[in-house]
């Protein structure tokens, strides 16, 4: 089987003279979670309708589960479930029912499928109440329930979580960890960046139609400034102490303590942290406190999309 469930090159489509996406190079591999992040407009709702045939490119080509497309889309789409913005369904008739009238389009064995999608999702005990009763993240979650009828080998979700309360977001994260936990592959299209870095385990960051970076979700947060929060009395003199230590470029008063920026070629933070700590004590200053700044897939894609806003 080819590693890849999902591989693009020089993949763009045009609206006229706008472009939605513009020469996109995607790889995601298989039985990941893979999140597709940018912000509202940025194209992520384009790619997936690209991938789905429910649009045709400008430019470029695409692989799914190892089928071009699109000359072999059917065989690929039978193996994919997908959501594509809010998901729709029949408001008269029931969960149940609703599931039962999508899988007579799939195989046999979709009916059979039914019941556990909807225990899997948590609408076990609504499985029987009509649609037009349900919230709209109870509709999201009966979207994902749809999507496992076939079986999936993949399943593309846009914007998933809309309309979930942290309860349901915190379930929802622990059915996708268990679908990739049985070889599955989840691509996750969202701009909720906190998110996409508990779930998955790569992302890529689109902006204006181009896929600016892609990578590991510990790749993509180990890059840009290495800072230290340090929580010491009297400040002002912790601050200009930290100032004279060589591996720190700058010491500046932060957030009631002390963020020190650390130099490119600093010692590994450990040993910073203990090179920082003896310079304070011998200056008889009090410490409290001392940190490494972890950095977020949000500091990454604000830093990334800021720095091409200025390019």
């Amino acid at each position: 089987m080819p590693s890849l469930a999902i591989e693009t090159h020089g993949l763009g489509k045009r609206f006229g003279e706008r472009a939605a996406l513009e020469s996109i190079d995607l790889e995601v591999p298989r039985g990941c979670a893979f999140g597709f992040l940018g912000r509202n407009g940025a194209g992520k709702t384009t790619l997936v309708r690209l991938l789905l045939g429910l649009a045709q490119p400008t430019t470029g080509t695409m692989r799914l589960l190892g089928h071009d497309l699109p000359s072999g889309r059917a065989e690929a789409l039978a193996r994919v479930g997908a959501i594509v913005e809010e998901p729709r369904f029949h408001p008269h008739l029931t969960g149940r029912e609703n599931l039962h009238v999508h899988a007579a389009a799939r195989d046999a064995s979709a009916h059979g499928r039914v019941d556990a999608a909807l225990k899997r999702v948590g609408l076990g005990n609504r499985a029987d109440d009509k649609v037009k009763t349900y919230s709209l993240g109870m509709r999201q979650r009966l979207g994902v329930a749809r999507c496992l009828l076939c079986d999936p080998e993949l399943l593309i979700l846009d914007e998933p979580v809309n309309g979930l309360d942290p309860a349901g977001i915190l379930e929802f994260r622990g059915l996708v960890r268990s679908l990739v936990d049985e070889g599955r592959t989840v691509l996750l299209s969202s701009h909720l960046l906190d998110e996409v870095e508990k779930t998955c385990d790569l992302a890529a960051i689109v902006d204006n139609g181009r896929v600016v970076v892609q990578g590991t979700i510990e790749a993509l947060t180990a890059g840009g400034e290495r800072t230290i929060d340090i929580v010491a009395s009297p400040t002002v003199k912790a601050a200009g102490v930290l100032a004279g230590v060589p591996a720190v470029t700058r010491a500046i008063e932060y957030n009631g303590g002390i963020r020190a920026t650390l130099a490119p070629d600093a010692p590994r933070d450990l040993d910073v942290v203990t090179v920082l700590l003896r310079r304070l004590l011998a200056e008889d200053i009090q410490v409290e406190r001392v940190a490494p700044v972890t950095r977020s897939l949000e500091d990454e894609f604000l830093s990334m999309t800021t720095r091409l806003e200025h390019a």
